[in-house]
């Protein structure tokens, strides 16, 4: 005989509880970053099927030049528009960083795990990390592999050319992968040394034909890689205008890192990945990924962004380290350019009691465009008690970020669309006070050559400007 399932609940009285737990799973959430007007123009202005619906109605009422004109701009924006979008739900959490819930949940967002036995340097401007990359380029004794969005001519770019030609011929393996755009000033006497040395030189995403579905994606990655065993990465790419410490405009603010032990196969993970794409041969054995020895004490998660997974798991590491900051969240980054999700998101942190400090690049930063992006959107953090200071001495051009004096990353990624979803970036992230407490203080000693914002100073803007941010604002999510 069938039971009556809904019958006998009524009858008994019972609530069905695990109804109840299901409709509280289900209860409607509030969505983050919100589109407003003006985004919701822009998004129209790079979706490409309106333009193409445009150019197809044009064209049926005998309109052949505007529609080529529509169809035209319809190409540009399925060219540049971004296929990657933020997280507008699941960043509402009530564990912190300090919880053990938080190394779980970063791991297993972003599908990268901790690994220890890591060393860890950190190294503060050309003065220190050239000298540092050049010693380990002679002391390969197998394989040197390198990923740069900007390697230019130059004093600096002809010194590392010649280290490297020089290990080729020792017959170390040297493997050089760069940005076809970034490193397009690199200069024929550093490739015909490297290449008639026996390096292999090859160029990320050449601007083709054929290509032009991915010209906007670049690699944003700066790694340095030393027989599978040693590693460095960071802000700076290889060019004269790193050299120095900072000391005036001409020379700008960095870090690079020096990783050494088990996390350094990530990073030629991703060389190897991009290497592939690029020429079809496949990195492999011990040249290249040697046995994992001890080289410290040091648990280090290193994540591989890149457009082709289909989502930014920097930008996840970056919006869960914030949503899970209680105390404090210290960012330096050279290209401030938020979505509404991660501007809601660091209003709720300060609005939690985190002490939230900012530091970006001032009156030197080299791109206007992105520049005047970033300070348009000042006005919500300033209102909301976040604190902004631009570095008015030099370019800054590094990208960290500490959170409750405990987790700490640094890499390649700005704070922008175009790094979380157009470009192939890599971070390292450790759990860990001492790292912490030194990038703190490195936040602290970089301050005195910084102005801070004032919601006072930023609404008195001249009109000027605020036309120039409004009209640059229709490239935000390009830049």
């Amino acid at each position: 005989m069938a039971t009556d399932l809904k019958g006998s609940h009524t009858k008994h009285g019972s609530a069905r509880p695990w109804y109840q737990r299901r409709r509280k799973l289900l209860r409607p959430r509030r969505a983050r970053g919100v589109l407003g007007w003006w985004a919701r123009l822009r998004y129209v202005v790079w979706a490409w099927w309106v333009w193409a619906a445009a150019a197809a109605a044009a064209v049926f009422f005998d309109r052949s030049n505007t529609g080529l004109g529509l169809a035209a701009w319809g190409v540009v924006a399925y060219l540049f528009a971004p296929r990657e979008r933020s997280p507008t739900y699941g960043l509402e959490h009530d564990f912190g960083i300090e919880s053990d819930e938080f190394l779980s949940t970063i791991a297993g967002a972003t599908g990268t795990h901790f690994l220890p036995d890591n060393s860890f340097d950190i190294y503060n401007n050309g003065d220190e990390f050239y000298p540092a990359m050049a010693d380990a380029v002679n002391g390969a004794e197998i394989s040197i592999t390198i990923e740069a969005y900007i390697y230019w001519a130059g004093d600096i770019g002809l010194l590392f050319a010649q280290a490297l030609a020089a290990k080729a011929r020792e017959g170390v393996y040297v493997k050089i992968l760069l940005d076809y755009v970034g490193s397009s000033s690199v200069g024929d006497e550093v490739l015909e040394l490297l290449e008639l040395s026996g390096c292999e030189v090859r160029w990320y995403n050449p601007v083709r034909w054929y290509n032009l579905g991915m010209i906007n994606n670049r690699t944003h990655r700066k790694s340095l890689i030393i027989d599978g065993v040693t590693a460095f990465t960071g802000g700076a790419g290889i060019a004269d205008h790193w050299m120095g410490n900072a000391e005036n405009p001409e020379h700008w603010r960095d870090i690079n890192v020096r990783l050494q032990g088990p996390v350094v196969q990530t990073l030629q993970t991703g060389f190897a990945r991009n290497w592939l794409q690029t020429t079809s041969e496949m990195i492999s054995g011990s040249n290249f990924y040697p046995p994992c020895e001890k080289f410290g004490d040091l648990s280090i998660q290193s994540i591989l962004s890149s457009p082709e997974t289909g989502s930014s798991t920097v930008r996840i590491m970056y919006y869960l380290s914030i949503a899970c900051a209680r105390k404090s969240i210290l960012i330096a980054n050279p290209y401030f350019v938020p979505d509404n999700v991660a501007i809601e998101t660091l209003i709720e942190a300060k609005k939690r009691g985190a002490d939230v400090k900012i530091m970006l690049t001032g009156k030197h930063n080299d791109v206007r465009i992105t520049r005047y992006n970033g300070i348009r959107l000042y006005g919500r953090l300033l209102e909301a008690g976040v604190e902004i200071y631009e570095y008015n001495r030099t370019m800054l051009h590094h990208k960290f970020m500490v959170c409750d004096g405990i987790w700490s990353t640094i890499g390649t990624t700005n704070f922008d669309n175009r790094a979380f979803a157009l470009n192939e970036e890599n971070n390292v992230c450790l759990y860990d006070r001492t790292v912490a407490a030194e990038f703190e203080r490195i936040f602290a000693d970089d301050l005195p050559a910084c102005d801070r914002v004032t919601l006072e100073a930023w609404r008195g803007r001249p009109l000027w400007q605020k036309v120039c941010e409004a009209a640059a604002s229709l490239l935000k999510d390009q830049v």
